[in-house]
């Protein structure tokens, strides 16, 4: 029995498919979803969706939105995702030092907070990407 995802992000479909086991970052923290799971839906936090379909595991970045489970189908809304093939690391490693600019630069509340996710969000792809080149069973 498997479990059928599908990842979906204000531009596009970020990933679909039938998997084995889902593990996804929550406000109230990591769950761990596989088939026969009860029904919920619950609020996403930044951090990684890890995604196994036999021995290969797909990790994705998210950073907010929701996750729905029902009847072995899980529906991701996420605010933003990405797959670890489709990172830039020299991307990431710019938003990362331009974040912390902001940050530094005692911005008001509103800024700081936007600073502070895109921060978060570039770590959180510099350490996926990292990753990606030290384990061959890494794939998406």
């Amino acid at each position: 029995m498997t479990l059928h995802i599908k990842v979906v992000s204000p531009e596009k479909i970020i990933f679909e498919d039938d998997v084995d086991q889902v593990t996804a970052p929550t406000t109230t923290g990591e769950i761990t979803i596989l088939p026969q799971h009860i029904s919920l839906v619950t609020q996403l936090d930044h951090g990684e969706l890890i995604i196994k379909k036999g021995k290969e595991e797909i990790p994705l970045v998210v950073a907010g939105g929701f996750l729905e489970v029902s009847n072995n189908i899980i529906s991701v809304l996420a605010d933003y995702a990405v797959q670890s093939h489709e990172i830039d690391a020299i991307k990431a490693e710019e938003a990362k030092k331009a974040a912390e600019q902001l940050m530094s630069e005692k911005t008001s509340g509103r800024d700081f907070a936007e600073a502070q996710s895109v921060f978060r969000r570039a770590i959180l792809e510099l350490k996926i990407a990292n990753r990606r080149k030290h384990r061959p069973n890494i794939t998406g």
